[in-house]
């Protein structure tokens, strides 16, 4: 494997060497895959303070929105221009199988920063407001504009399960809005996004106006989210640790976009029973149950419940466990030993609460080393057992049964959490009333679709804002009002 061999942090247009090391491991075989230099709390900081000086300088802001986006294609395609290498890296430092780290992560991420691009330039940053009559009237208003001018300084801190899909996404729009990033990975998987780096130099970034600080710890993160010169913290991870950066950025009352965790529901009407392996597998496959919007809940009617549990049960049973290198693996490692041993704990909490595990539910005979669960059917009695309440971010579902449509988004609603859903049914019309009626900031009728153009983010405790969309535009953005009169 060619991987990103990078070890340093991109620090305002240099590489920085710190003097604590920290090992990253690969979760499918625990070997070693790099060790790589702690950015010194101090970097950390100057990141921070020249982000503030770039952005206050005007040297990325005041440029014209074409030459931005000329400059941040230059950097798609430098980024693509190692795309090998990052999906080899993505598969050793996340244990991540080809078919996901080649195509959900790099080729959509690619996909999604050329579409934000293009969204960005499509539209308005600056228009005319309507003004009240007798303003006009009276002469005192001649024009009321609005501007959407950049926030500022952004630190945006990513997850191990989507180190580069989520850098894509918040990178992007935030630096085609005028703004200065510096760029924080998970510990567990920070080499990918030190690509970042190199495609900034690559391409004559500015210094300052993008830094990727790397570390095994949070004291840079919580550099990231309480400095005074940062404007606005984007965050995508556990809720948990969403509660944490609200409570640090509050101080100086920073923007906070944050994409949380999740336990959304795949609801089936009676018509479309049939589906249900199939969205058994897009639970488990690939990504092994880490995603925050994995719906993890499947709804059923009451008296298709039985046959359900045989279908998916027998189509889980069809993927092959194994390390990413194996082409037959569809289900690879979890990230660590923790995140296995509270899959273990899961099943455990969920028998003890009523449920029956009618599929896997423990580690796999082979292979020997690695992080690795079975994919795992449970009968949940009902929605109120520890497995269908709490995010468990493992190959688990949950199949629980309702009694009508009405019952089947009380049960989807059930839950602290609101950051997707799916609605399976012949009936189109019906299918979309039930959607309508989910508590939830994406549902997925009968398919789905992830770009630039297409928002997501959560209601209730699955995060605050929305990424991608003009919705994601603007999160980057203040709202300016000018009005503007004759000298009097």
């Amino acid at each position: 494997m060619a991987l990103i061999n990078e070890v340093r942090s991109y620090v305002a247009g240099r590489w920085v060497t710190g003097d604590e090391t920290f090992a990253v491991e690969n979760p499918a075989d625990e070997t070693p895959v790099a060790e790589l230099t702690a950015t010194p709390r101090a970097e950390v900081e100057r990141a921070v303070l020249e982000a503030r000086r770039a952005f206050d300088s005007g040297v990325w802001s005041d440029l014209p929105p074409a030459e931005r986006a000329s400059v941040l294609r230059a950097l798609l395609d430098e980024l693509e221009a190692h795309g090998p290498d990052l999906v080899d890296t993505m598969m050793a430092e996340a244990g991540q199988l080809r078919m996901y780290a080649e195509g959900a992560q790099l080729r959509s991420g690619l996909a999604q920063g050329r579409g934000y691009i293009e969204l960005y330039l499509s539209m308005r940053h600056e228009e005319a407001s309507p003004v009240p009559v007798d303003e006009l009237v009276a002469g005192r208003v001649a024009l009321s504009i609005r501007r959407h001018e950049p926030v500022g300084v952004v630190s945006a801190i990513t997850p191990y399960n989507g180190a580069l899909i989520m850098a894509f996404q918040k990178l992007v729009p935030a630096l085609m809005a005028g703004n200065c990033v510096v760029l924080r990975p998970s510990p567990l998987t920070p080499i990918s996004s030190l690509a970042f780096g190199a495609a900034a130099e690559a391409v004559g970034l500015p210094p300052g106006v993008l830094s990727v600080v790397v570390e095994p710890g949070a004291s840079g993160a919580e550099v990231l989210t309480t400095h005074p010169a940062v404007d606005m913290v984007s965050f995508t991870g556990s809720t948990a640790v969403g509660r944490q950066i609200l409570a640090q950025a509050a101080p100086t009352v920073k923007r906070v976009a944050l994409e949380l965790g999740g336990k959304s529901a795949q609801i089936y009407l009676d018509d479309a029973v049939a589906r249900t392996p199939m969205g058994a597998m897009q639970v488990v496959a690939l990504t092994a149950g880490q995603a925050c919007v994995a719906a993890t809940r499947m709804l059923v009617p009451h008296d298709r419940k039985a046959e359900v549990l045989e279908l998916v049960s027998a189509a889980l049973g069809q993927l092959k466990v194994g390390h990413p290198s194996d082409p037959a693996a569809m289900v690879g490692p979890l990230i660590s030993a923790a995140q296995r041993e509270r899959c273990e704990r899961y099943v455990s909490l969920a028998e003890e609460h009523g449920a029956k595990v009618v599929c896997g539910g423990r580690r796999p005979d082979e292979p020997e080393r690695g992080h690795y669960f079975e994919p795992t059917v449970l009968d949940l009695p009902d929605n109120a057992n520890p497995a269908a309440q709490d995010e468990i971010f493992g190959p688990i579902l949950g199949v629980i049964g309702y009694d009508d449509l009405d019952d089947a988004v009380r049960i989807a609603n059930d839950t602290t959490y609101g950051l997707s859903g799916q609605v399976y049914g012949a009936d189109v019309a019906a299918a979309t009333a039930v959607a309508r009626q989910l508590r939830t900031g994406a549902v997925n009728v009968n398919t789905s679709v992830v770009s630039a153009y297409a928002p997501s983010g959560g209601y209730k405790q699955s995060g605050l804002g929305r990424e991608r969309g003009p919705d994601g535009i603007r999160a980057f953005q203040e709202v300016k009002h000018m009005s503007i009169g004759e000298l009097r």
